[in-house]
């Protein structure tokens, strides 16, 4: 009885495999039985998840219906969103220039963006909003005019500085520090060579870097940044801490009055879980849309390395002993 071994020292005999044989071949899957536990696992945690949320009377659905659209959460929740816009627009434009400098030549302009962007990321956003909110402690008064010299115009900081200005601004620093690192990431992926081609052709650095680089930096700015929005949506909620009625502070003013404490948090959650549902469907739709090229090669690219992969199987000897 002939025995198959990966290893003798006997004569062997080689055979190749025919190419009818290779086509009916089925290939099987490895088995994988504890994805099956863990699956099961999880449905079961699932099931008893649905039953305490419709069976536990303290959740109590009829308050959180009772306010889920009422006045004061619609108000939050419009303030929330224009303060997610707001920060995201007015950082976004200042990472560009924080990104610009990082990349600059200069070394003192380097230095002076690698220090605001380590500084801004170290610190909690939750540490400088309080900052920013205490900043009448530090300079009542805040001046324009020449350094050491008269001043133009003086203003109290508490008429300047609000709440939510206070809010605005601190957020507004946090998210450019983050999307500065995003834009430069963004450039950095662009080829050297893509830039080199646009200064022959002629092309104006402002032209080339709006035709050549942003394109193609664009895959890995969009993805990046919509973690970033949903990240800042979600990164409001901090301003109820000092006293401004967005989503979270309306529903803190509510339950502080009526004492209904889960309801009204459930309440905020169903807002935030809506809201960030939609921007994720949105940053989908316009990852597929700019990457709708590289989607294609890399799907031809898998295409070729399966069939390469497949190639060799046609070639294959199986060495069986005498």
């Amino acid at each position: 009885m002939p025995l198959v071994t990966a290893a003798s020292s006997s004569v062997r005999s080689e055979r190749a495999v025919p190419e009818d044989d290779l086509r009916d071949t089925v290939l099987v899957g490895r088995r994988r039985p504890l994805q099956w536990v863990i699956a099961v696992a999880a449905l079961v945690l699932l099931a008893m998840l649905v039953n305490t949320l419709l069976t536990n009377p303290r959740f109590e659905w009829h308050v959180v219906g009772d306010y889920l659209f009422s006045a004061a959460i619609l108000r939050g929740l419009v303030l929330t969103l224009w303060l997610t816009a707001a920060v995201m627009v007015s950082g976004y434009l200042l990472g560009i220039g924080v990104a610009a400098l990082r990349l600059s030549d200069n070394t003192v302009l380097r230095s002076v963006s690698f220090g605001f962007v380590w500084f801004v990321r170290s610190v909690p956003p939750l540490v400088q909003l309080l900052f920013w909110f205490e900043l009448a402690s530090l300079y009542p008064r805040l001046s324009l005019g020449i350094p050491f010299g008269p001043e133009f115009v003086a203003v109290q900081t508490t008429h300047l500085l609000s709440a939510v200005a206070a809010a605005y601004v601190a957020l507004t620093v946090d998210v450019a520090a983050f999307a500065s690192e995003i834009v430069r990431g963004g450039i950095l992926a662009v080829e050297r060579g893509q830039t080199e081609a646009a200064d022959a052709l002629g092309l104006t650095r402002v032209r080339t870097f709006r035709r050549v680089v942003l394109p193609q930096a664009m895959p890995a700015i969009i993805p990046a940044s919509g973690n970033l929005l949903i990240g800042m949506l979600k990164a409001t909620s901090l301003v109820s801490v000092i006293a401004v009625q967005d989503l979270l502070g309306a529903t803190e003013l509510i339950y502080n009055d009526n004492f209904k404490v889960i309801p009204l948090l459930i309440v905020a959650t169903v807002w935030y879980l809506l809201l960030t549902s939609l921007l994720s469907v949105l940053q989908l739709g316009l990852e597929r849309r700019f990457s709708r090229g590289k989607r294609g090669s890399a799907h031809r690219s898998a295409l070729a390395v399966w069939r390469s992969n497949l190639h060799p199987l046609s070639h294959r000897r199986l060495r069986v002993e005498a």
